[in-house]
């Protein structure tokens, strides 16, 4: 059953949240998780278009350089990529009984500085 969808989504948001809830019923906790990725997503379709009309690169006094707006979008689908994998979807072409479900381990071990 579909859940309603947040107001604020823009067109890609929207559709990721249509989506995902068309097909899965999802606690609270992931719905706010699936909030994140859309509104990401929008992000990273805003930061596309700026870069679409201005380029990969902008000249600064340091030089030539990676636009910020292109800096930032790799930095978005980061986000994007670890707020979906949380929410455990099992992609269209994986067969449920074959699949193993996600671990849910401890923190990384903290080494000693020595």
């Amino acid at each position: 059953m579909e859940s309603k969808t947040p107001a604020g989504l823009k067109a890609g948001g929207r559709k990721l949240w249509r989506s995902v809830t068309v097909d899965y019923e999802l606690g609270e906790h992931e719905l706010s998780i699936l909030l994140e990725a859309a509104r990401t997503v929008d992000a990273l379709d805003a930061l596309q278009e700026i870069v679409r009309e201005e380029g990969v690169t902008n000249v600064s006094p340091q030089g030539v350089r990676a636009h910020p707006a292109l800096v930032e979008a790799r930095q978005q689908r980061v986000t994007l990529a670890k707020l979906v994998a949380s929410l455990r979807i099992p992609l269209e072409d994986e067969d449920a009984g074959t699949r193993l479900p996600q671990k849910r381990v401890g923190p990384r071990a903290v080494s000693a500085i020595r």
